[in-house]
């Protein structure tokens, strides 16, 4: 027999063996079928937005990158494109700031004239492709 805390008497009238019983399998299968039936509901509803996110925080640090670009090359005149690692040995780029994309690929830094292009390769990871975050 169950111990007496978990057993719920019956609302309808006298104890019986019956309204002392704990709960059922199937109603505890039921349950686990509606939590799960919600959690796939939310998951399925919060991972498009964790995409988004990523690429709108990807657009974001390539911007702080292009700027940071622009200011090394206003005290750089003539000298090639830098990298990330130059930006941070110049102390533009903060060491804690983040140098790669949401998926941990490194930014392209490309200079044309006094054009600044950073880009990310984006979800896919390969430069060149549509995905990529500019």
């Amino acid at each position: 027999m169950l111990p007496e805390r978990i057993l719920r008497p019956s609302p309808h009238g006298p104890t019986t063996k019956r309204s002392l019983e704990g709960l059922t399998l199937i109603e505890i299968m039921i349950v686990v079928f509606i939590v799960a039936m919600l959690g796939t509901a939310v998951g399925v509803a919060v991972l498009p937005q964790l995409e988004k996110a990523r690429i709108e925080g990807t657009r974001a640090d390539a911007q702080t990158i292009r700027a940071n670009v622009e200011l090394w090359k206003a005290g750089h005149p003539g000298k090639k494109c830098p990298t990330v690692q130059d930006l941070i040995d110049d102390g533009i780029q903060a060491k804690g700031k983040r140098t790669t994309d949401a998926w941990d690929t490194e930014f392209e830094i490309e200079c044309e004239g006094n054009d600044v292009y950073v880009v990310s390769a984006g979800p896919d990871g390969e430069f060149g492709t549509d995905d990529d975050i500019e």
